[in-house]
């Protein structure tokens, strides 16, 4: 089953961006810069998502939704800070990235990303089972994003697998974030999805440094790297589709998340989910 969604993303934000790497938004809604695509339902057990046409994601660029309220500055703030640790503790340096360095950095973050969509379903969740109200349609959109970013962490899993003491890590981590995210999203579920808006903003600008890496040839194994089926199945590529297809696919979902988070953060966490108008 394919859906159109949204038109595509805003020309103007291009120019802007390879002058800056970034915009300063001015726009209250998200989908104003999300990328072109359909929904897809592969016929598995997986959910409907996202697929693109490679062309049109080419334009992904970094965008950056400038922090006004209290809790946004506190998320945006906080976001930067795990951001700057996480790039010395792992040695991170742009232009100085191996394809081992990229995918030990892709599959850690992957890990983390994959949290926060479970634990807002999770808690809105036991929410309209205790009130015994409806949730208006947040919970599947959130599975939906905790299921994706899932699905990323597996199609690097295919090129590299992670040793013990990086598992151990990933564990800690979790733990972490978790219960930290948790603990936030009931206090306040805006703050808690504007850290995620700005946590995808960081991801879309590592995988367009992935991607110019690749195209820079400092990822030689990466040039006539073939996408996998997995990849190809999930993401409704060309059967001749490479690997930077996918970087770009998983780029643009990314941010998606942006967009629908920053969107979540600026909606009543009591109304109607946001994106029912554009299905």
């Amino acid at each position: 089953m394919k859906k159109s969604l949204i038109s595509t993303l805003r020309r103007a934000c291009t120019a802007s961006s390879q002058q800056s790497g970034a915009i300063s938004s001015l726009f209250t809604r998200g989908f104003d810069h999300m990328p072109k695509h359909k929904m897809w339902k592969p016929a598995d057990y997986h959910m409907a998502h996202p697929v693109y046409d490679s062309k049109e994601i080419e334009d992904v660029y970094y965008i950056h939704y400038e922090p006004k309220t209290f809790a946004q500055k506190w998320s945006y703030y906080f976001c930067m800070t795990c951001r700057k640790l996480f790039d010395i503790v792992t040695r991170y340096k742009v232009g100085h990235m191996t394809e081992g360095k990229w995918l030990n950095r892709f599959i850690f973050l992957e890990t983390v990303a994959g949290i926060p969509g479970m634990v807002a379903a999770m808690v809105r969740h036991l929410k309209s089972l205790r009130t015994m109200e409806h949730d208006n349609g947040w919970i599947h959109t959130l599975l939906e994003e905790a299921e994706n970013e899932r699905m990323h962490l597996f199609t690097f899993l295919e090129l590299k697998k992670p040793s013990m003491i990086f598992k151990a890590s990933v564990v800690m981590s979790q733990g972490i974030v978790w219960n930290l995210y948790f603990m936030t999203y009931l206090i306040s579920p805006s703050t808690a999805h504007s850290f995620v808006c700005y946590l995808e903003e960081e991801a879309v600008k590592t995988y367009t440094y992935a991607l110019k890496d690749l195209d820079e040839g400092r990822c030689e194994a990466w040039k006539t790297l073939p996408a996998s089926a997995h990849s190809i199945q999930y993401w409704a590529l060309k059967e001749d589709a490479t690997f930077r297809d996918v970087l770009l696919a998983i780029r643009a979902d990314e941010a998606i998340h942006r967009d629908v988070n920053h969107e979540f953060a600026n909606t009543n966490p009591t109304g109607p989910n946001p994106l029912k108008d554009l299905n």
